[in-house]
């Protein structure tokens, strides 16, 4: 089974990096792809400033590329942070911030997903502390997605890259994304479901597709180990794809891999010549 009957959207916060930010839109439309996903470009802000804003706008229009999937705020990522929202004190207030902030700019480009990331652990506060802040921000955040047409996701990671994350396995992140739609009423809460994760957290895949379909409103891919480019490792993700389309799955698939040391445009070769 080949990969040609699946949407793919290119992650632009982890392939063409080897590019400035407002030039990554380009190179994705000039390697073939009409649509990326990104995590928050501003790590160092949850408000940057409407230049900055608009800037990324343009760059996605002159390109002609639909931004598919945006994470909200989330620390300091790529490094140590893996979300805000559970994070007491200035964190969360980061979150919080950035929420209509990242709501407004996906409607700007009909993005329509929209990615919170739980956040790690803290020392020395109790996890139901951080639990219940959660519910509070997650609520939030799946209002701010109703109102501008999208679904708030919730991912779980893989725990030997992120020992602090809670949210280690696909049962785990399903059990809040219920928790969330029992809080708002709204149902647009969904499971992001990526493969690489999951196959780090030893979880089985072919199960976790029957199971959880249903409930996932994104997906991404990369192979295991190494998380690179498919073929580079041992999961038969176009098997795996197969699956998810015949369990009803028919949305984007996100490219979420490390080019390794060739430029990001070299390492689409799997795709090009899957059959």
């Amino acid at each position: 089974m080949g990969f040609t009957d699946t949407r793919f959207t290119v992650n632009l916060s982890i392939l063409f990096t080897e590019l400035p930010l407002l030039e990554r839109p380009a190179a994705a439309a000039a390697a073939g792809f009409r649509a990326a996903e990104l995590w928050w470009p501003w790590v160092e802000t949850p408000t940057p400033d409407r230049s900055e804003l608009d800037a990324l706008r343009s760059a996605f229009q002159d390109a002609g590329v639909q931004l598919t999937g945006l994470n909200f705020y989330a620390g300091q990522l790529p490094g140590p942070d893996r979300g805000a929202l559970s994070v007491p004190g200035e964190e969360a207030e980061r979150f919080r911030a950035n929420i209509d902030v990242t709501a407004d700019f996906a409607r700007s480009l009909g993005c329509r997903a929209l990615n919170a990331l739980y956040g790690n652990r803290v020392e020395g506060v109790d996890p139901a502390r951080q639990d219940e802040l959660a519910l509070e921000n997650l609520a939030l955040a799946a209002r701010a997605a109703d109102r501008v047409g999208a679904i708030l996701l919730v991912e779980a990671l893989n725990q030997p890259e992120s020992p602090k994350y809670p949210l280690v396995s696909a049962p785990a992140a399903v059990e809040v994304v219920e928790r969330v739609n029992a809080a708002t009423g709204l149902d647009n809460a969904r499971f992001l479901m990526d493969l690489y994760h999951l196959s780090m957290n030893g979880e089985d895949l072919p199960r976790v597709i029957d199971r959880y379909t249903a409930v996932t409103g994104h997906v991404q891919i990369a192979d295991n180990p190494g998380r690179g480019a498919p073929g580079t490792g041992g999961l038969d993700l176009a098997d795996l794809l197969g699956r998810l389309r015949k369990n009803g799955y028919d949305g984007w698939v996100g490219l979420e891999y490390k080019p390794g040391d060739a430029p990001s445009a070299e390492s689409f070769g799997w795709l090009r010549t899957a059959g």
